[in-house]
């Protein structure tokens, strides 16, 4: 059985998203490299865990997470598609079990906030940890942020927090911006559709989301 470490130490696999980030950097778009990987995982893994899942789904979850965009390597359009469909492959290679591969290529294949939709619970994990993944040490080009929404958004947030409640019914991002490089507004209006998306992503899971910017419920 194809395990996370199986797909996270996998010398073709780390080249893959490494090329891929490459080709974001290119494009002038923030890091989508192995820390973003990393703790799209790491998140995943925290979500269906903390909400009693089978302990295989919270590690296919993992392995989603950590795979959802190598699709870049392809291009940026579509890139839920191709990375979905580059997923198959590897994990059929590495003679990974149908359902397993099933699982994690519908969720790669529905993490894009143009046409994804929670189809199954990994599917939801990851969208929930892939769109929270907010923060400054994603930007590349500090000296270019006041020219570009998405670098000045990212490099306002001086931290953010994804938590289930005690009582697994809400699951709540908290937001710390520091308004000096980027408003609530600014937020707003490049991350409407991917907070959207979360809340009914969440309500898969059978829980309610919740938004929090600088202590304040917005969502």
């Amino acid at each position: 059985m194809v395990t996370f470490q199986d797909v996270r130490d996998n010398p073709a696999i780390r080249t893959y998203i490494k090329k891929a980030d490459e080709a974001l950097a290119a494009l002038g778009y923030t890091e989508h490299g192995f820390a973003h990987a990393g703790k799209v995982a790491e998140v995943s893994k925290y979500i269906l865990e903390t909400l009693g899942y089978p302990q295989r789904e919270v590690e296919l979850a993992q392995i989603a997470g950590f795979l959802h965009d190598i699709g870049n390597l392809v291009n940026r359009s579509e890139h839920s598609q191709s990375g979905a469909v580059m997923a198959f492959r590897i994990l059929d290679n590495l003679n990974c079990d149908p359902e397993g591969i099933a699982t994690v290529t519908a969720a790669i294949g529905n993490h894009d906030e143009g046409t994804g939709v929670a189809v199954n619970p990994v599917a939801a994990a990851l969208i929930l940890a892939d769109k929270s993944d907010v923060r400054r040490s994603r930007v590349r080009n500090k000296e270019t942020i006041n020219l570009d929404i998405h670098d000045r958004v990212n490099y306002s947030v001086k931290k953010s927090i994804l938590k289930i409640n005690e009582e697994k019914t809400l699951i709540k991002l908290k937001l710390d911006i520091d308004t000096r490089y980027g408003s609530v507004m600014d937020y707003f209006e490049i991350f409407l559709g991917r907070m959207i998306m979360c809340r009914k992503a969440a309500e898969t899971l059978n829980l309610q989301f919740k938004l929090i910017i600088n202590e304040q419920q917005l969502l």
